[in-house]
């Protein structure tokens, strides 16, 4: 008789639990670059669900670049950064990236990362240890992105931590909380950009706040960089913030079209996380020739080319706001690429994916966890290369589908 292996009952039954609640998600296979419009199942689906704002990511220039870079450094880096992984390509993505920022945050100095997730990691961990142990305080946004939640678990078990979770949107709890704080270190942390409702982290209230309370503040700003300010520098630029007490994050697989990540912060907290980042130190480093492209990319954001998308994007956004009404759905005020659409139930945003795909477009269901129950949504995403009479077609095609579910729900 064959034993019953109770790992397996566990995992089925947790995945008909999940199926049962309509949160069961789906892995879709695309077979075309990444762009405006892919290939999915053999059909073409026109894309407003990708992150690649400035619809970089099959630019014949990075394409270019990418092939260059591997003839020049081959396809792997061989090691962690510190035992020989380092190349001269990633020396100088960091030395652009640090530039990039120098004009915000004194004396510059850049990190290079495979994913946006081990560099919130490496940042929230690393700065923790900065203090004794129990002596750090971390006061974290309640929307913030999944990395940095679980940065902010892993380095309170790891260092005692005390967390403090706060609203991004009423600072009242978060400053009654710093006047009470009395811990050697204290880390504010939070999305530049919130990823889900696509509104901006409040960057000067919060860097005066870290000014008042001795605080350090760690900024996330994956959807942001590329997209905002004059030359795409991040929100640091959008509003004009200089200070040494921030610690910046950016996505490179984004707006920049390509992959990685980066943190950047004054030379002496980045010298700390090469000793002490563990993520950092015991990573293989990305390989070179992502490096090598990452350069190009980042001459295209800071060019003419670079500004024009940006108000390509812009336009889009701005006829967005101004054109698109429902009559039952929420649409959430932003002002950036990121558009959601509240549906509130699961079943209900699942129909509109449903629809949305029948109509020939892609933009699937967001669910809990990843957004707050109660508010399943349509991410709606924006890029440069989508263009006024895309964003119209969408308009209208929505606007048919959400008086045919809502006439569907109400009889």
């Amino acid at each position: 008789m064959k034993k019953t292996f109770h790992a397996i009952e566990l995992a089925q039954q947790q995945i008909a639990d999940l199926d049962r609640q309509l949160l069961k998600r789906q892995l879709r296979v695309t077979e075309s670059p990444c762009d405006i419009t892919a290939t999915v199942d053999k059909r073409e689906l026109k894309a407003f669900c990708s992150n690649d704002y400035l619809g970089l990511a099959n630019h014949p220039k990075l394409v270019g670049a990418i092939q260059a870079g591997a003839l020049q450094y081959g396809v792997g880096s061989g090691a962690s950064h510190l035992i020989s992984g380092h190349s001269i390509a990633h020396e100088l993505l960091e030395k652009k990236l640090a530039a990039f920022q120098s004009k915000h945050i004194p004396q510059a100095r850049a990190l290079f990362f495979s994913t946006g997730y081990l560099a919130n990691l490496t940042a929230i961990t690393g700065l923790s240890r900065l203090a004794k142990l129990g002596e750090a305080s971390i006061y974290s946004a309640n929307l913030n992105h999944a990395s940095i939640i679980d940065g902010v678990r892993l380095a309170s078990t790891q260092t005692k931590a005390m967390v403090t979770l706060f609203d991004h949107q009423h600072l009242d709890l978060l400053i009654e909380s710093l006047k009470r704080d009395t811990h050697q270190l204290k880390l504010i942390v939070l999305d530049g950009v919130f990823s889900m409702d696509g509104d901006l982290a409040p960057i000067q209230e919060l860097v005066q706040i870290a000014h008042d309370f001795d605080a350090l503040l760690l900024v996330d700003d994956a959807h942001g960089f590329g997209v905002l300010g004059q030359h795409g520098h991040g929100i640091l630029e959008m509003f004009n913030i200089h200070s040494e007490r921030i610690i910046y994050i950016g996505t490179l697989g984004k707006a920049a079209g390509v992959s990685g990540a980066f943190i950047c912060g004054s030379a002496p907290f980045i010298e700390w996380l090469i000793q002490k980042g563990r993520p950092y130190i015991y990573s293989t480093a990305t390989p070179p020739a992502i490096a090598h492209t990452l350069l190009k990319s980042l001459e295209i954001i800071e060019s003419d080319e670079g500004i024009a998308r940006r108000r390509q994007l812009n336009q889009l956004i701005e006829i967005w706001r101004q054109e698109m009404n429902f009559s039952y759905w929420e649409k959430v005020a932003s002002c950036t690429p990121i558009q959601p659409v509240i549906l509130g139930s699961n079943a209900n945003a699942l129909a509109a994916s449903k629809l949305l795909d029948e109509a020939g477009y892609w933009i699937p269901a967001i669910r809990p966890p990843t957004v707050p129950t109660g508010s399943a949504r349509l991410r709606i995403t924006f890029s440069a290369n989508h263009s006024i009479k895309d964003l119209r077609a969408l308009i209208k095609t929505l606007k048919l589908i959400e008086q045919q579910i809502e006439i569907k729900t109400s009889s």
